[in-house]
């Protein structure tokens, strides 16, 4: 039973996915844990651990394929939410416990303006009318911190960026003052900064209204700042719980070790960045710091002048000229990071896309071994693109899914005329499967069949085989946990090292691009406002965006104790 400082208490909680006929695959095995009244607790795992499916239980959403076991509680004021009616459940979502999902944009409904979607909650859980709806919904939005609340009360979704919209879903879900949120991940794909106010707002959400947060996350910056408990998941089984201070000042459990280690911190560079196994196998862990290649001769490419605009329709007949890039000037050498940092539409991506000629440049020079890319047409092209290749965020969708990894890693060196014929490139196939890690087997498989991680590598071997001297990592690690993150970083540092490659590493994530970059852009809205070596950047930041930046990075445990000294 709970006890009465308990608002929910998960006892023995089983949960299987039906995946055929027979079979079943167990997600959680036998999970136990309290959340507190008036307490923030995190739940923290990689992807598979069971996190999000134990969340996901407490208000079952689970999909139809899910098994739980009957031996499994999940008790609420008495109640066993596992058994409870479907009615008792549905006045219970929305009112008593609310979500805060991953992605607002798959959440809020397109064809409603935000106004409306709050106001519904209000209307079916607290029996106001339209008129008193909306009213309230005006406070939710001013509350959550939407600029201008009167005016985006009309919105709809898509007119609404990243944060703003992920603070609808934050005014939906606290809308009928819950006991219980429950934030799935709500940060993953927002910027440092925007990230920085999601969490704040809220911890002074829960604080205000003296509720319960259970807050999902793999990034254990995040939690040692905004959490009390911790509990740490994987492979379905709680590895390791207790209060923040404890986790973070003396795990006991090498997985939790590992989670912390893995991801790189502002203070320190090592020659390579832990993972996982390294502590589940008791490895010695590299402690030698890691020093640039010096930037010697002429620059590999020089950039100047290069400039992006886009021609947006205004009106029936008008248009406006939207400036993506208004003018970037910088140089790459050879063997060396050039890290570029920004927050979403600072035109980061931009340069990437001119850089490979996916996109063309409206005005300014790229110089190339003495050639002006940007000048150049599709045949004179041709045979640099092979040379500067780019490596995209999401690998799920960069791979085709109709072909095999073999068609996969041949079909451009088929393109360029790589290989003697077809078994030869089989054979620099299998190899470059090699040095990226994975084993031979791979080589007739589907994309589907491998993990983010995994389709992140086999995204590398296709970028190796055509013998690239620039790769262009755009968000290339951002959409992984921390420890395939690391395991991703190490094979791109080993890769540099010995093919002598440049790298271009676009991110928003400061905390890698300061372990990975030796020269670093940081741009906002088009322009680039800072420059210089990342060392120097990150010790004494010069302009006031980058100090926003870096201020912005979670710190963990570290920014709490700073914050109450």
């Amino acid at each position: 039973m709970t006890t009465t400082s308990n608002l929910i208490s998960v006892q023995n909680l089983q949960v299987g996915f039906r995946m055929g006929k027979t079979e079943i695959a167990q997600a959680v095995k036998g999970v136990n844990f309290d959340i507190p009244a008036n307490s923030t607790v995190a739940l923290v795992g990689e992807s598979g651990s069971g996190k999000s499916v134990t969340a996901m239980s407490i208000v079952r959403l689970l999909p139809e394929n899910a098994i739980v076991s009957p031996d499994s509680k999940i008790l609420y004021n008495g109640t066993n939410l596992l058994t409870a009616s479907m009615e008792t459940i549905r006045a219970m979502r929305g009112k008593d416990i609310s979500v805060v999902f991953q992605e607002p944009m798959s959440s809020l409904n397109p064809v409603f303006t935000v106004g409306e979607q709050i106001a519904e909650v209000l209307r079916i859980h607290m029996n106001l009318n339209a008129r008193q709806a909306l009213d309230r919904a005006l406070e939710l939005m001013t509350e959550v911190g939407i600029p201008n609340p009167k005016e985006r009360l009309k919105a709809y979704p898509h007119e609404l960026s990243g944060g703003q919209q992920q603070r609808v879903m934050i005014a939906i879900a606290i809308a009928c003052e819950p006991k219980l949120l429950i934030a799935d991940e709500p940060t993953t794909a927002l910027d440092v900064t925007v990230q920085r106010q999601i969490t704040d707002l809220i911890s002074k959400l829960q604080q205000r209204k003296k509720m319960s947060v259970l807050f999902i996350s793999h990034d254990l910056g995040l939690v040692g700042e905004i959490s009390d408990q911790v509990i740490v998941m994987r492979h379905g089984l709680v590895r390791e719980t207790g209060d923040v201070e404890t986790i973070f000042n003396a795990p006991k459990d090498a997985y939790t070790r590992a989670l912390i280690a893995c991801r790189p911190n502002l203070d320190n560079r090592p020659k390579r960045l832990p993972v996982i196994d390294d502590f589940v196998n008791n490895r010695p862990i590299v402690t030698e710091q890691r020093v640039s290649v010096p930037a010697v001769g002429a620059p590999l490419v020089t950039v100047t002048g290069l400039r992006k605009e886009y021609r947006l329709k205004r009106g029936l007949f008008g248009h406006t000229i939207f400036p993506a890039v208004k003018q970037a000037d910088f140089t790459l050498h050879r063997g060396r990071t050039l890290g570029v940092v920004g927050e979403s539409g600072s035109g980061k991506t931009t340069i990437g896309m001119m850089l490979t000629r996916l996109t063309d440049a409206t005005t300014g020079s790229i110089m190339f071994e003495g050639k002006d890319l940007t000048h150049l047409n599709g045949d004179q092209m041709r045979p640099y693109r092979s040379r500067i290749q780019i490596i995209f965020q999401n690998p799920y969708a960069s791979l085709n899914p109709r072909f095999t990894i073999a068609q996969i890693l041949m079909e451009p060196m088929r393109i360029h005329s790589i290989g003697k014929n077809e078994d030869d490139r089989a054979r620099m196939a299998l190899a470059l499967l090699e040095k990226v890690g994975l084993p031979r087997d791979a080589f007739g498989k589907y994309p589907h069949e491998f993990s983010g991680g995994q389709r992140q590598r086999i995204a590398i071997a296709r970028c190796l085989s055509m013998k690239p001297e620039i790769i262009v990592c755009d968000e290339s690690v951002s959409a992984l946990d921390v420890s395939v993150q690391a395991t991703v970083l190490n094979l791109l540092l080993d890769l540099q090292e010995e093919f002598g490659l440049s790298y271009v590493f676009i991110s928003h994530d400061l905390a890698v691009v300061k372990y990975m970059a030796d020269d670093m852009l940081v741009m906002s809205q088009g322009e680039i406002v800072e420059r210089g070596l990342a060392e120097e950047i990150y010790r004494n930041p010069q302009h006031a965006y980058t100090q926003q930046l870096l201020k912005a990075i979670p710190k963990g445990l570290e920014a709490r104790t700073a914050a109450t000294a």
